[in-house]
């Protein structure tokens, strides 16, 4: 590999991007030389960023030198990995876009629905009704006149917990004796059973706990203890949430929602590439100090040997500690780290969140490539593991609250269940997929022509199959191309491994072509191209791979940018799109080529289906007024602050007044996606601790263990700041316009409504009325259903699947349009119609009380 490795002064780019490719893919750690005197070094990552900032291409600042320059980072543009100047084209026309903003300011300007507080967790009762009910809560055990503990009872499961003492835990030797153990394990996990302060406790397999005199023991049966409300227990090692005051609800399950709105997170990460890349863990049965663990590779080498994590984020080496420390992770540039533990998720929930999409994810052939792993590289053999995951956890949120069904993370698998769980206070968490080769739909080529890998009658039984495991939303790509579409591909230095990894996968390289887009931007990913990569310097670059992986073929010499795939929409992938509109699930046009996006946007259209998202601004901007105009949503990639400002303002001017108009964010957090850094303390308008978040909370700094959490210093460096992002939004909006600040807080908070309403949509539910008068019904029409619907006690699901979405959900008051014949003072129809209000009230159980008309 060395001889691979020597190049003259001119070529050390191009070799330290064949020395990227191979380390990221075997886990060697190499530096190569700088120019000059050659007694430095400088990090792979640093040397390809360095290489793309010569080139004026975005590049990441916090690997290179002080410097100030005009390029947004890529995090933050409109489009990933595209350059957005002030000489683009948009797609829209001025005057549309005017009058689109116009359109939101009105939206903005419509009653809010009424909020109610509601419990974070259940009231704590002195004698607890249920197994469930001792979650964290301190309590005493007592029987035959001797009394026990206190035990802070740690759930690590629902009706299983730990009994925490200041010494540990309270465990089951070998030998059936009973002692306090320093640490958890599987001896100390108790199984309770019994209800209204009586309880027996077992170790599942190896007896129960019996009550000997004042001491304990085990036994085949155990000793029915009563448990009661008691003081004094330590608290169990946790990640803090540091937000007070009630989160809030809807003052009836069938209103509009308010809160934000994540469409694009990776939440069981731990699990994908063989379940040895990402360290750490949304959730574990010990807590914090066992979830938050680096990876085992890292710790050995004291955080020096984590090659991937050393490339991705641009530092040689970190501090492997996690809990309770948490020096150098997470951290908005650590990619292989945990960023979505439940309890920073619980602070999402606590600061707004009330609407969250977790995207099961894979990539077989870098799964194959990583040289560690425990689970499958199958695609949908880890989609299912990830899945199963996410009920598992469900089910320990369950469990720190109090029972099932009572934690804030709840599963829902259609729009109406979601709004009912929103309502209720909660966060609806939907399912979706993020993969490369959905379904075992890959291909080969073979003398020019694609070979297949599924049929027809294949992905329907999976598409089947998905839809009954809980996905509702999904992409058709990711990383490669698949016999149902082209990939826009992956710019930079990371481009050339994934293409590569491509080849491998399907035979052929991305067909790369230069192509001219009428905006200036809707193009694919950008390839390193001609002089960049010359034959010779390839050689170098494959050689350095080809020695770890096998003989390649050389990447082709891709002309000059702009770049579009020439591998569009495969009849297999107009088939799973409509597919997937007939199961009502949401499709997600990210990471097509541009080709294939456009050619999906063809189908989307034909179908009239509106169940359409942009999740993460890996689409373009030919196609975000496409995806509007079809009734579907848009939430961009989260990234930096000032950067999403900026993509909200430009979204506003592609808004469709027939629509309820929300905005959200795509975190791609655990998806190896960076998240936002930090504008700085000594900015003149930094976020200020404590603040008010959405529904009147109070949120501060947040702590685990020994680590604070500011946004200022930190940027998003897990989760939980997300709220705090919602803030640093309103302080840089309202700088750039009085009055911006409050207008991106109040789209945010109504993101999660356009998303219910984009989904009730691919329901089949029509759009509203008021905003869309072609849909409005004869005043004489509008009464004798009226009539209908009070006879028949009419639910609000049988109101909206016959009369569309309400105009307004205020409470118990459901508002549409009718319309009529003007009547002129003679008392004649005149041929202009206007528009009626209808409105319907509701009685508490959802049923049709009463329905008024007003001209």
């Amino acid at each position: 590999m060395e001889d691979a490795l020597i190049a003259g002064p001119r070529g050390w780019q191009r070799v330290g991007l064949a020395a990227l490719v191979a380390l990221s893919v075997v886990g060697v750690a190499l530096a190569v030389p700088t120019t000059g005197s050659g007694d430095g070094s400088l990090s792979l990552a640093a040397a390809a960023e360095q290489r793309k900032s010569d080139l004026g291409v975005p590049h990441d600042d916090a690997l290179l030198p002080v410097h100030d320059h005009n390029d947004p980072a890529t995090k933050n543009d409109v489009a990933r990995g595209l350059t957005v100047g002030d000489d683009v084209v948009d797609p829209t026309t001025a005057r549309e876009r005017r009058a689109s903003a116009a359109y939101v300011d009105a939206e903005r300007a419509l009653p809010d629905p009424r909020l109610v507080p509601t419990a974070a967790y259940p009231p704590r009762a002195a004698v607890p009704a249920d197994r469930y009910a001792l979650a964290g809560g301190c309590y005493s055990l007592s029987a035959g006149g001797a009394s026990f503990g206190p035990y802070y009872f740690k759930a690590t499961r629902l009706g299983g917990y730990l009994l925490h003492t200041p010494s540990g835990e309270l465990t089951r030797n070998g030998n059936g004796s009973v002692t306090i153990a320093a640490k958890p394990g599987p001896q100390a996990d108790w199984t309770l059973t019994g209800a209204d302060g009586g309880f027996t406790l077992q170790i599942d397999g190896a007896g129960a706990l019996v009550a000997q005199g004042s001491g304990l023991t085990t036994g085949p049966s155990g000793t029915l203890f009563r448990a009661a409300l008691a003081s004094g227990c330590p608290a169990y090692p946790e990640a803090d949430i540091n937000v007070s005051g009630d989160p809030f609800g809807g003052a009836a399950p069938y209103q509009e929602v308010r809160g934000f709105v994540d469409a694009h997170t990776h939440g069981m990460a731990f699990e994908f590439l063989g379940g040895k890349v990402h360290c750490g863990r949304p959730w574990h049965e010990y807590g914090a100090p066992y979830a938050l663990d680096d990876c085992a590779d890292h710790k050995i080498t004291g955080g020096k040997g984590a090659l991937l994590e050393s490339v991705l984020s641009g530092e040689p080496s970190h501090d492997p500690v996690g809990w309770p420390t948490f020096k150098d992770w997470p951290a908005p540039e650590s990619l292989t780290h945990e960023g979505t533990y439940y309890r920073w998720l619980e602070r999402a929930w606590r600061g707004g969140q009330r609407l969250f999409v977790n995207l099961l994810v894979e990539n077989n052939k870098l799964c194959q490539l990583y040289p560690l792993k425990k689970n499958s590289c199958d695609d949908m053999t880890s989609i299912r593991l990830q899945a199963k995951d996410m009920r598992i956890m469900q089910d320990y949120i369950d469990a720190q609250f109090g029972g099932p069904g009572k934690g804030f993370y709840r599963i829902v698998k259609d729009p109406f269940e979601a709004r009912r769980v929103i309502n209720a206070g909660k966060m609806a968490v939907v399912m979706g997929i993020e993969t490369s080769i959905p379904f075992g739909c890959t291909y080969k080529t073979v003398l020019g022509r694609d070979l297949p890998a599924c049929t027809p009658a294949e992905i329907d039984a999976n598409l089947d199959e998905m839809q009954a495991l809980g996905v509702r939303q999904m992409e058709l790509v990711n990383k490669f191309d698949n016999a149902l579409a082209g990939v826009a591909g992956d710019a930079g230095a990371i481009g050339p491994l994934v293409n590569a990894a491509n080849f491998l996968e399907t035979g052929t390289f991305w067909a790369m072509e230069h192509c001219e887009p009428a905006d200036g931007e809707s193009s694919d990913n950008a390839q390193i191209t001609i002089p960049d990569i010359t034959a010779g310097q390839q050689d170098a670059l494959f050689g350095a791979l080809g020695k770890v992986l096998g003989l390649l073929p050389a990447l082709p010499l891709y002309p000059q940018p702009a770049h579009c795939n020439k591998r569009g929409l495969t009849e297999l992938g107009v088939h799973t799109i409509e597919g997937l509109a007939k199961r009502k699930m949401v499709f997600d046009p990210d990471h097509l080529s541009v080709k294939a996006r456009a050619a999906s946007m063809d189908v989307i259209e034909d179908l009239r289906y509106a169940g359409v998202i942009s999740s993460h601004s890996w689409s373009t901007p030919d196609t975000y007024p496409r995806i509007y105009r079809s009734g579907g949503f848009i939430t961009p990639y989260a990234g930096d602050s000032t950067g999403f400002v900026a993509k909200w303002r430009r979204h506003l001017g592609w808004a469709d007044p027939r629509y309820y108009f929300g905005f959200g964010f795509g975190a791609d957090i655990n998806g190896l996606g960076a998240q936002g850094n930090p504008r700085g303390a000594d900015v003149p308008n930094p976020v200020r601790y404590p603040f008010t978040g959405l529904g009147g909370v109070t949120i501060d700094r947040q702590r685990a263990g020994e680590r604070v959490w500011d946004i200022n210093t930190d940027g998003v460096a897990q989760y939980g700041l997300y709220p705090d992002w919602v803030e640093d939004l309103r302080q840089i909006a309202e700088a750039q316009g009085r009055g911006d600040g409050a207008k991106i807080v109040d789209d945010m908070s109504r993101g999660a409504e356009a998303y219910l309403q984009m989904w009730e949509r691919a329901y089949g539910v029509r759009p509203d009325s008021c905003r869309n008068p072609g849909l409005r019904m004869s005043l004489a029409k509008a009464k004798k259903l009226g009539k209908r619907m009070v006879r028949r006690h009419f639910t609000t699901d049988q109101v909206i699947a016959r009369v569309g979405q309400p105009y307004l959900r205020l409470d118990k008051r459901f508002t549409f349009c009718a319309k009529a014949k003007k009547t002129t003072q003679n008392g004649k129809k005149a041929k202009k119609l206007v528009k009626v209000t209808v409105v319907v009230k509701l009685r508490a159980n959802g049923t049709v009380k009463k329905v008024k008309y007003r001209r």
